[in-house]
């Protein structure tokens, strides 16, 4: 019946039909583009789980989980604006400056990703050595826009004399956390939750706490330099690993920052 239709359709009104969903195509790909750097990204996959769910719920006549599934839908219907009140009031902005169809990001080499890391130990390496505490993150899947935000841009290309210099103390960008995503510090100064752990020692400040709060929420990779005692520490899934020698720190960062497939996870436990 569609086939049929399409007879009745002059040249313009095909070539209107194929612009229209180009148009509202390339709008979705430059939305998702946006939010894949944020925790939007999970709150999706969430929606189209429930969305799954509610399918095959009614498909297996599951009558009361697809009743319930249902009222649940509607009722994110309500809070879809004020679930994603960041990500809509990035997207206006980015609209306003006119940076919504700006290019992506690309993908780092192995060899770019090995000289960043190498830069990111070294840097560490003179922290500590100089009792200068400091916390870095490094981006994975799980966006870091919302805490960037929070933060003063900078995109500069990492380097170990680069990190060094923003950890400063008395300087603006002292306090406060770094943010990396691939090869490039996106901001300084960013401010990050804090873990509602009960079972910390007092030995742990407010860097190691931050570390742990941002680590529970992301998978991102949390470096910690204690400045009392210039011992370095890696927050990951919400464990923390402490007293790293620049070897073993290296060799964590290399298996954890872009593991293999099939590889099985490093375990990290909370000394």
């Amino acid at each position: 019946m569609f086939l049929s239709q399409l007879r009745f359709l002059t040249p313009t009104d095909i070539a209107r039909a194929v612009l229209d969903i180009s148009l509202v195509a390339y709008l979705i790909y430059r939305l998702f583009l946006l939010v894949r750097g944020t925790r939007a990204v999970q709150l999706i996959r969430g929606l189209i789980i429930l969305f799954v769910a509610t399918f095959i719920s009614q498909w297996l006549q599951l009558y009361t989980i697809n009743w319930l599934l249902q009222n649940i839908r509607m009722m994110l219907i309500v809070a879809l604006p004020v679930v994603f009140q960041p990500e809509l009031r990035r997207a206006l902005e980015h609209l306003g400056r006119g940076k919504l169809f700006a290019r992506p990001l690309t993908l780092l080499k192995e060899e770019d990703i090995k000289k960043m890391l190498d830069d990111l130990v070294r840097a560490t390496e003179i922290l500590a050595h100089n009792h200068t505490g400091a916390l870095i993150l490094l981006e994975r899947e799980t966006g870091l826009g919302d805490y960037i935000e929070t933060g003063i841009k900078i995109d500069g290309l990492v380097s170990p004399e680069f990190l060094v210099n923003i950890f400063v103390p008395n300087t603006p960008l002292h306090d406060g956390a770094v943010i990396i995503r691939g090869n490039r510090v996106q901001a300084a100064a960013c401010f990050l939750p804090m873990t509602d752990a009960a079972n910390l020692g007092v030995e742990f400040g407010s860097r190691h706490r931050a570390a742990l709060g941002v680590s529970e929420v992301s998978d991102a990779l949390v470096i910690v330099v204690s400045e009392e005692t210039a011992t370095v520490s890696l927050a990951n899934g919400g464990k923390l690993i402490r007293h790293l020698d620049s070897r073993t720190l290296r060799e964590m960062l290399t298996a954890l920052y872009q593991p293999k497939v099939g590889a099985a996870p490093q375990p990290v436990n909370r000394e």
